[in-house]
């Protein structure tokens, strides 16, 4: 239990985790809630299934990921976990949905869908949280001086 929480004090690692909680929160709000251009919890839910082939279990723990894991992620709550989960969501993007695109966005709206550079960033960003922990200012840090204090 010790080990899931225990993070180091590294401001830069709560850089990275508050920007990326943030980002992937907001996509996590799209799906979930339908807002900045979303669909909602139900659309989501009937078109993973209908397009990906992802049973609806599936499709609701990304919606969690997303959602509840990105704001645990800037709470700096469970961070290795959280971005674990974060990163298998990004590989799962990857490989069923933006790896047939190619590496980069799609900056000129052509008629297709969306490279994996962005789910490549984020899974970048997740290793290095997995690794090193929330850093400083996150529940974890609090949390692993009361584990130290209790033993």
């Amino acid at each position: 239990m010790k080990k899931i929480f225990s993070t180091s004090d590294d401001s830069m690692l709560t850089l990275l985790r508050i920007a990326s909680g943030f980002i992937v929160l907001a996509h996590g709000a799209q799906k979930l809630f339908g807002w900045f251009g979303g669909h909602g919890i139900g659309e989501t839910m009937d078109s993973f299934e209908q397009w990906f082939g992802l049973p609806s279990f599936v499709t609701f723990l990304v919606i969690l990921s997303d959602s509840v894991g990105a704001l645990c992620l800037i709470a700096g709550f469970a961070t290795r976990f959280m971005a674990s989960s974060i990163a298998a969501v990004m590989i799962g993007a990857i490989a069923l949905v933006h790896g047939k695109w190619g590496f980069y966005m799609n900056w000129y709206s052509e008629r297709r869908g969306e490279g994996f550079e962005f789910h490549l960033l984020v899974l970048a960003i997740m290793v290095v949280l997995i690794i090193r922990g929330g850093g400083k200012a996150s529940v974890d840090l609090w949390l692993t001086g009361r584990f130290e204090k209790a033993n």
